[in-house]
């Protein structure tokens, strides 16, 4: 088969399945018997792999692709009208195609466009702001030929608020490569010691310090070392990743490089979700400029020249991925599955070599941090989280985008900057982080008390949860999604729930099944079947999600769920029976008593009948 001749190095193999899905528009049982031979893997295993990504199809999709986000933002918007606008055009139901072949209509989580819902990918593409006369324009255009490039929109980068001129970090106005110049004058040594003084620390919402991460890897005796920047921005509500790399790519290229210099790799590489297709293109013209200019490549000038090259390995769809050693996995040609952490990935990661996985915003921030100072850097924000941080805002404001805003800005004053729209509930760091109500409007967006993390699902009293956690500062991803009083909070955690249930790998069973049962224990309150136990029954399988899970997903899957149900307990309190006329149990004597009387009564008139 052409397209994986001399290509037997596992870590090609996602590559190679990509090649197939985009020629053939789906991976055959033909093909994974190919594969499995070029390989030497079963193909039971290649078919496993097929089928744990969620772009990797075993049946035609379609000349035209259409993935249409149903993730609760979308829902909000007009995600019911362009949806139906699809269906009507292409003349069949979601989840399907079209005799012809010509159309396929798929639904997919979160595809990183919360600010310009309702949105979707059309081979990748992006088209934003739908409405059902776009896609009737859309659909129209593609059935005549037009091509998809000419018709695709370019996500805008609404970056609607910065510091002032001298707090901003991030988009302040770059030169490139000036930062990179500053290396002849550091060590790699020095560079980790200026890192660790900046008190970075892991902006993907792990906050792990970046300067010891770095360092760990270093101190490694193995000479062949990897920088990875985990681009899988997979958060629901969250896109600050995906407008740095299209507005500031060379900033990010040369967050790595310092990175590579710092701990000894040679190699890096940007693992970019799916989703982000469309900005490929852009990162390699900058791979190539960098290249150009010797700041890629043998050589590199510095206080000890060193080598270092950047490749951009692709995602395939999997929320998981975004956990470090998911994605490891991912690119060695696996199920991207987490690992139980035996090693970590600074003593054994890539190809079982140590390796530094950071963000796009974490990596961002360093070569800042080099052209600032680090006495610049920490006056900015507050003493523990120094800096600016990025938000990623949608939902009921006047104005979603990218925010840059100082740590250590009240949660009050940021709903009042994004002009939102009488607020209620608010999502969190995104479906894995917690729901926030008035009663955290004094809490300000820093990490000044980390207590947060252990105290936050120990109240059953929401007035004795404002108490103690006022003065708790809120660490924050990157994803703010907030939602007015005519909301339904229960549809909001069904999307959250039926979104988890999806995206769980599967290893572990309070991942896997307790997920399950938890969106049956939230459809029972949606339709108003649930009594007092079942309220408790999800608190506590919540927990032991929480405690027992394998990985960060299963840990974090039930933060919003646990965190509305202490604040809105109202709005559990309608799902239950007492409310409804639903029959808790089904009892046969009392259900046929009026029809026995009845009986009994002609009977006893007419006499039994023969």
């Amino acid at each position: 088969m052409e397209v994986i001749k001399n290509t037997t190095n596992r870590t090609s193999l996602l590559n190679v399945l990509w090649d197939i899905q985009k020629k053939r528009r789906h991976i055959s049982s033909e093909d994974m018997v190919k594969i499995a031979k070029e390989f030497k893997m079963s193909k039971m295993e290649v078919e496993g792999i097929v089928s744990f990504y969620h772009f990797f199809h075993q049946s035609d999709v379609g000349k035209y692709t259409v993935y249409l986000n149903n993730a609760i933002i979308s829902k909000i918007k007009n995600h019911k009208e362009v949806k139906e606008a699809f269906e009507h055009e292409v003349g069949i139901k979601f989840g399907h195609i079209t005799a012809d072949k010509m159309f396929g209509l798929f639904e997919t989580s979160c595809i990183g466009l919360s600010d310009q819902e309702t949105a979707a990918l059309i081979n990748y593409r992006a088209f934003t702001n739908l409405t059902s006369e776009k896609v009737k324009s859309i659909i129209s255009q593609l059935k005549s030929g037009v091509a998809i490039d000419e018709i695709a929109d370019f996500p805008e980068d609404n970056i609607q608020y910065t510091p002032s001129k001298n707090k901003i970090v991030f988009f302040r106005n770059y030169e490139p490569f000036s930062s990179l110049k500053k290396l002849e004058d550091n060590s790699p040594e020095a560079i980790i010691e200026l890192v660790k003084n900046a008190k970075l620390s892991g902006r993907g919402g792990a906050f792990f310090p970046t300067g010891l991460k770095w360092e760990l890897c270093k101190s490694q005796k193995e000479p062949q070392k990897y920088i990875i920047c985990n681009a899988d921005e997979g958060e629901p509500g969250t896109f600050k990743d995906r407008v740095l790399m299209n507005k500031l790519p060379g900033l990010l290229l040369e967050g790595m490089i310092m990175a590579g210099y710092a701990v000894g790799a040679s190699k890096g590489y940007i693992y970019l979700r799916a989703e982000y297709s469309y900005l490929k293109e852009k990162l390699e013209q900058t791979i190539s400029e960098f290249k150009k200019q010797a700041w890629l490549g043998k050589n590199i000038k510095a206080n000890k020249t060193f080598d270092f090259e950047i490749e951009i390995f692709m995602g395939a769809g999997a929320y998981v991925c975004g956990e470090e050693t998911a994605l490891i996995n991912s690119m060695e040609g696996k199920r991207g599955e987490p690992t139980t952490k035996e090693y970590f990935p600074v003593e054994k990661g890539y190809l079982g070599k140590p390796t530094v996985v950071n963000n796009v915003e974490t990596l961002c921030a360093v070569p800042r941090i080099l052209e600032m100072g680090v006495d610049k850097y920490l006056s900015i924000g507050t003493k523990l989280t120094p800096g600016t941080k990025l938000m990623s805002v949608s939902g009921d404001c006047k104005k979603p985008g990218i925010y840059e805003i100082e740590w250590g800005m009240k949660l009050k004053d940021f709903l009042k900057l994004i002009e939102a729209e009488n607020p209620h509930y608010i999502l969190y760091n995104g479906f894995s982080g917690e729901c926030l109500s008035e009663a955290d409007l004094d809490r300000e967006i820093s990490g000044e008390n980390l207590l947060a993390d252990h105290i936050q699902f120990e109240f059953n009293d929401p007035i004795e949860y404002a108490r103690k956690m006022r003065g708790v500062g809120l660490r924050s991803g990157g994803s703010f999604m907030v939602f007015n009083k005519d909301r339904d909070l229960l549809q909001i955690l069904k999307n959250i729930s039926d979104f988890f249930v999806e995206e769980s790998c599967g290893v572990c069973v309070p991942c896997r099944t307790g997920n399950f049962l938890l969106n049956k224990k939230i459809n029972k309150v949606i339709n108003r079947h649930a009594d007092a136990t079942d309220l408790e029954q999800v608190k506590e399988w919540s927990n032991i999600i929480k405690q027992s899970s394998r990985c960060g997903l299963g840990k974090t899957s039930t933060n919003c769920l646990l965190t509305a149900m202490l604040k809105f307990p109202e709005d559990f309190e309608k799902g239950l029976l007492a409310e409804s006329d639903f029959n808790h149990t089904f009892n046969l004597e009392n259900a046929t008593a009026e029809y026995n009387a009845i009986i009994n009564e002609i009977e006893s008139t007419y006499g039994q009948s023969n």
